[in-house]
């Protein structure tokens, strides 16, 4: 047997997931927080591993992190917690429960995070997305059509946005969940930087859950996600969980780390402001429309993006170029907040891009 016998033709056609190659760049493509550890945390936290047994299996239950996280999320008292390698573990482990059901439907707005769509699409889900409005906020009336027509089994609201960074309208969000037949999922990402969330929600919507990651909140590397949501509901979507999926170091870590709870605030305090800084300095660029976020990365329109892209790169800055997904996201790039110096050596070359009017070769004049 060949590949091409095995694989379905739409596996053979895809693409895998790239993560270009960031050494020696400034790193301003995925989301990530910018700021280390201070050292003595650094120390700690060493110390603190010494008390891990990796020729041992980690609890599956995970009951020291869990509680760590129901104080750090404010989770409401009798909900349930669901960790995952990730977000996208999560989103996989939503979506193979509705494996085997007839015409089961996956739904969100769009453009929004891929994964939805991604995983949706290897599982053999029907997917369906809903185009935003121009302002990239929910189209009510085609929201609603959708969920009367198709009647979703999940319908995935990222909240705030990826990629376009803004917070959907609550009130219209309740209807949605009101309307819904199924189950609808908050992605919560980017709440540390959004100051908003619907966990205070989850006692007056028994079909609601909300998803979020410690990945943005500084501790991309450990690689855990977590949801929370009614026990009805968690405890199956917990059978297909893998026994051991979060490891015994980043258990011992995440818990270590919400306990100093204090230098992440201080840090998504100064990206926030860093944020609204960046905003402004893009705002008076000319060509460029920056639009406003409520996560740590701005979404830009400029004309050439590609272009745009592929100079600031020459120039060792590395941003998301969006505009081969086209339709609203065509000639968008979007850049993660990062450090002052950071975020000042990406408008630097971003001013000296544009000025130099890249010709449609791709080459730059002197």
């Amino acid at each position: 047997m060949r590949p091409e016998d095995f694989f379905r033709p739409d596996i053979l056609a895809a693409s895998a997931y790239h993560v270009p190659d960031a050494t020696g760049f400034i790193k301003l493509d995925a989301m990530e927080n910018p700021y280390d550890w201070p050292p003595e945390m650094v120390e700690a936290w060493l110390d603190h591993l010494r008390r891990a047994h990796p020729n041992r299996y980690p609890d599956p239950q995970a009951p020291a992190l869990k509680q760590a996280l129901r104080r750090h999320a404010q989770v409401p008292e009798g909900m349930e917690i669901l960790l995952g390698n990730g977000s996208d573990e999560i989103i996989q482990i939503l979506l193979m429960a509705l494996v085997g059901r007839n015409h089961a439907t996956v739904l969100a707005p769009q453009p929004t995070f891929v994964m939805y769509q991604e995983i949706a699409r290897w599982l053999n889900l029907d997917f369906v997305g809903v185009p935003l409005q121009a302002d990239f906020g929910l189209d009510r009336a085609a929201m609603l059509e959708a969920i009367a027509r198709h009647r979703p089994e999940i319908i995935f609201l990222a909240y705030p946005n990826n990629p376009t960074g803004n917070l959907f309208d609550a009130a219209l969000m309740e209807e949605i969940i009101r309307r819904t037949p199924g189950l609808v999922v908050v992605d919560e990402a980017y709440a540390p930087f959004a100051q908003a969330t619907f966990m205070d929600r989850l006692e007056t919507f028994d079909n609601l859950l909300v998803m979020r990651t410690l990945s943005k909140l500084g501790l991309a590397g450990l690689r855990l996600g977590f949801l929370t949501g009614r026990p009805e509901w968690l405890r199956h979507f917990d059978k297909l969980r893998l026994p051991y999926n979060i490891n015994i170091l980043t258990q011992l870590s995440a818990e270590f780390a919400l306990d100093h709870a204090e230098v992440f605030e201080r840090q998504t305090a100064a990206i926030r402001a860093e944020r609204d800084r960046l905003f402004q300095a893009l705002s008076l660029l000319p060509g460029v429309q920056a639009f406003p976020s409520a996560a740590n990365f701005i979404l830009l329109q400029v004309p050439g993006a590609g272009k745009v892209f592929e100079a600031l790169k020459r120039r060792g800055i590395l941003v998301k170029n969006l505009s081969p997904a086209g339709g609203p996201l065509s000639d968008c790039l979007r850049v993660t907040v990062g450090t002052p110096e950071e975020n000042q050596a990406f408008l630097d070359a971003l001013r000296t891009v544009l000025l130099r009017q890249i010709p449609a070769d791709g080459s730059e004049r002197a």
